[in-house]
């Protein structure tokens, strides 16, 4: 299959225009821009250009292994979610406003369902992953590594380096309006 995919690359490469003549050098020293690639296995590809293939890395191929060990990782995101389920039942018990409130927590899941109006936010651990995910009504769907120490550390979606506090600081606010927010006060949010 990756030799497949390999080699189909080679060949599209083959057909495009000078933006890849130094790509074509690499994979063809005789520079001849209309040769066919003639590498059948990723092996043999490997030895024609002296090396691997040069390619460019993508968000999604990028490590974002956490440096946690599994016994921490669980700790930190068993006090994550502990606060935060504690703080969206005050802030739910709270609110005047809201009408068909519910908090529910189990299993590493943390449901907050804010009435028919605002929705549902839906806040889980990925043990796997070593990552907390957060599907929101408002922001969609956010995966969130830790990052820091133990002690002083933080759940950051690596895209836009926000963290899951700030940007429950930001939405909440606009949904539970007649008393104050902070969710900068909850562990493992600095």
């Amino acid at each position: 299959m990756f030799t497949r995919r390999v080699v189909a690359r080679l060949s599209r490469l083959n057909t495009r225009s000078a933006t890849a003549a130094g790509y074509h050098s690499l994979c063809w020293p005789n520079t001849n821009q209309n040769r066919v690639p003639t590498a059948t296995t990723a092996s043999e590809v490997f030895n024609q250009n002296n090396g691997p293939l040069r390619r460019r890395l993508f968000s999604s191929q990028i490590e974002t292994e956490s440096s946690l060990d599994t016994a921490t990782y669980e700790r930190v995101c068993s006090e994550t979610l502990d606060g935060l389920c504690d703080y969206f039942e005050e802030l739910t018990e709270n609110a005047t406003d809201l009408i068909g409130t519910d908090v529910a927590y189990g299993d590493g899941v943390l449901t907050v369902n804010l009435g028919k109006s605002h929705g549902t936010y839906v806040i889980n651990r990925q043990t796997p992953n070593k990552q907390i995910w957060l599907s929101s009504p408002t922001s969609g769907p956010k995966r969130f590594d830790y990052v820091g120490t133990p002690k002083a550390g933080k759940w950051i979606y690596r895209h836009s380096g926000q963290s899951l506090h700030q940007l429950l600081q930001l939405e909440i606010p606009n949904i539970v309006k007649s008393q104050t927010v902070d969710f900068m006060r909850l562990p493992h949010c600095s």
